[in-house]
């Protein structure tokens, strides 16, 4: 895979896109790039909410209710923090699955999914949890880009600008 520079404004061709080899850079390969990217994000946000969803039935990784707030076991109508894990891995496995069949929303609902973990995190006996909160805003910023890309990239599919297949 090569990587895309600019020339400097005092080189030829100013403001001309050119690959690691020094070649230009067509548009083309800027649509398969994002392309490639965008059934990257799409395929690893089908699957690790689909296996974290499931986990939350099992908790074969982590116990997932000591990850409760106080505050949301307070609010939620659950019975215990685990019966509110199994709603959250039920939305977590409906939210992967629905970037599988519709991205351009799928993609935003995982985003803002993610946001609630985030709020949950930041509040939950701070600052215990802030590395795993910033670990999530890094995935909700990786989920929103694969909305855009949704946005750009599927209508661009449909309409033959794109191959049906990025590879």
């Amino acid at each position: 895979m090569s990587s895309t520079t600019f020339e400097t404004p005092l080189g030829p061709g100013v403001g001309t896109a050119r690959d690691g080899r020094g070649r230009r850079a067509e548009p083309r390969d800027v649509g398969a790039a994002a392309h490639q990217a965008f059934w990257l994000l799409r395929i690893g946000f089908t699957v690790a909410p689909i296996l974290f969803g499931v986990d939350k039935f099992f908790n074969w990784t982590v116990h997932w209710p000591d990850y409760l707030a106080s505050w949301v076991n307070e609010v939620q109508p659950f019975a215990s923090g685990q019966d509110w894990m199994y709603f959250v891995g039920g939305v977590e496995i409906a939210a992967g699955l629905l970037v599988a069949v519709a991205p351009r929303i799928g993609a935003f609902v995982v985003a803002g999914w993610l946001l609630g973990i985030i709020v949950n995190l930041l509040t939950k006996n701070a600052p215990q949890y802030y590395d795993i909160a910033l670990r999530d805003f890094g995935l909700m910023l990786a989920a929103l880009t694969l909305g855009r890309l949704a946005l750009a990239v599927v209508p661009a599919r449909k309409a033959g600008t794109l191959p049906a297949r990025p590879w």
